[in-house]
């Protein structure tokens, strides 16, 4: 199901207003074109028989693999449901919904592992014609993938739960109709692990989690992107794991650059028949890597991390493993700090930071790495300027603060 959820998370659904639908449905045709579609992306799908009832088209059966490895394909004994199904005269689908049944299932004996996982749906879906397998249509095949409640067991027992996952993503369009922007939102909600049993398969994590208090732990995970085609302006300003009584990291970054031509080429790459080991493909990578990195320009960047619990918890149970007491743990750290981030060979880096951990090492709230370059700056001339760590840091306009 990991596997399934990746395979339809391409996002998106393009504006048709302006189509008509032209002929009967065509079940083959609707499936040749997802798996040519899906194929474009690097996905090596095979779907089985299929039928069609008026607007609705029912695959009995799917086959999942990835372009390029070796790996076998995931063979899923299901029933893939495509309701409001239209054909195109230009050759291109849509359809209102994909559903999947429910899963209830076994994967494992000793112990007996059972998953439950309700409610699959895929909305807002476009296949563009025969042919186009250009990134801006791509990106529009999908508007909305969810699940209800996902349930994971262990010899009868609840070890993991979710109430629910859901990734939205809305398209504007420009006077001609071209793709101008993506907003793309993911909520994973409510999620509860029971972490109690651990030890029995990792004694030594098993008892850092009993230690640290977490044999049950609970929280979110959501994320926010907004993407301009014109600029390739690429900004996710939320990607955030949020658990109680542990903590919260949040990662940010803008970047510009990233268009379709980007895109394209890695699509193309995907799809690539090359073996990805070997020399030709390779040398496609690093080639691609270049392009990248003289397209990209950083605009900004974040990682974040709040703290609700864990870092006392975790300086708790190291000052006790040393025999001490937490605050002369501390102290100790404190004069190793200078030395550990002084290995780094960068003594602007080791004024910064240093004062910064001591804040946060004798009251852990809260401690932020920032990048924020004067002007958006490409990775390739931060590259050639990491030869001068210290106008890198200047370069990059990095900041860390604590407790802020």
């Amino acid at each position: 199901m990991i596997k399934t959820t990746g395979l339809m998370l391409a996002t998106g659904l393009a504006t048709l207003a302006m189509m008509q639908p032209a002929m009967a449905l065509d079940a083959e045709a609707f499936v040749d074109r997802i798996e040519a579609v899906y194929g474009a992306m690097g996905y090596a799908l095979d779907l089985g028989p299929a039928s069609v009832a008026g607007t609705t088209i029912t695959v009995n059966g799917i086959t999942i693999g990835l372009e390029g490895l070796t790996e076998a394909p995931s063979q899923i004994d299901t029933t893939l449901t495509f309701t409001g199904v239209v054909e195109y005269e230009d050759g291109s689908f849509t359809a209102e919904e994909l559903s999947i049944p429910d899963i209830d299932t076994e994967f494992a004996e000793d112990p007996v592992g059972h998953l439950s996982l309700t409610g699959i749906v895929a909305q807002d879906l476009w296949l563009p014609p025969q042919g186009d397998t250009s990134a801006a249509s791509l990106m529009q095949t999908m508007g909305r993938l969810a699940t209800g409640p996902l349930v994971l067991s262990r010899d009868g027992a609840e070890i993991v739960k979710i109430d629910s996952m859901e990734m939205v993503s809305d398209f504007t369009y420009a006077d001609d109709d071209s793709l101008e922007s993506v907003q793309s939102n993911v909520a994973i909600a409510n999620i509860w692990a029971d972490l109690s049993t651990v030890g029995e398969d990792e004694p030594e994590a098993g008892a850092v989690i009993e230690t640290l208090g977490l044999t049950t732990i609970s929280g979110n995970i959501t994320q926010s992107m907004n993407w301009t085609m014109a600029d390739g302006r690429l900004s996710v300003d939320e990607s955030r794991f949020d658990f109680a009584n542990i903590g919260a990291l949040n990662v940010t970054f803008d970047i510009t650059g990233f268009t379709l031509a980007v895109l394209d080429k890695i699509y193309a790459m995907q799809s690539s028949d090359l073996d990805p080991m070997s020399e030709e493909a390779q040398a496609q990578q690093m080639m691609m890597g270049m392009e990248m990195a003289q397209a990209l320009s950083i605009v900004g960047a974040t990682i974040r991390y709040d703290d609700a619990g864990l870092a006392g918890k975790l300086l708790d149970m190291f000052a006790a493993q040393a025999g001490v007491e937490r605050a002369q743990f501390v102290e100790m750290l404190k004069t190793t700090a200078p030395a550990m981030v002084g290995e780094a060979g960068i003594p602007a880096l080791t004024e910064m930071a240093v004062p910064q951990i001591n804040a946060f090492l004798d009251n852990p709230q809260s401690f932020e790495v920032k990048v924020a370059p004067p002007s958006p700056t490409s990775f390739l001339v931060l590259a050639a300027a990491a030869a001068n760590p210290a106008g890198l840091i200047t370069a990059l306009g990095l900041a860390i603060t604590a407790n802020q």
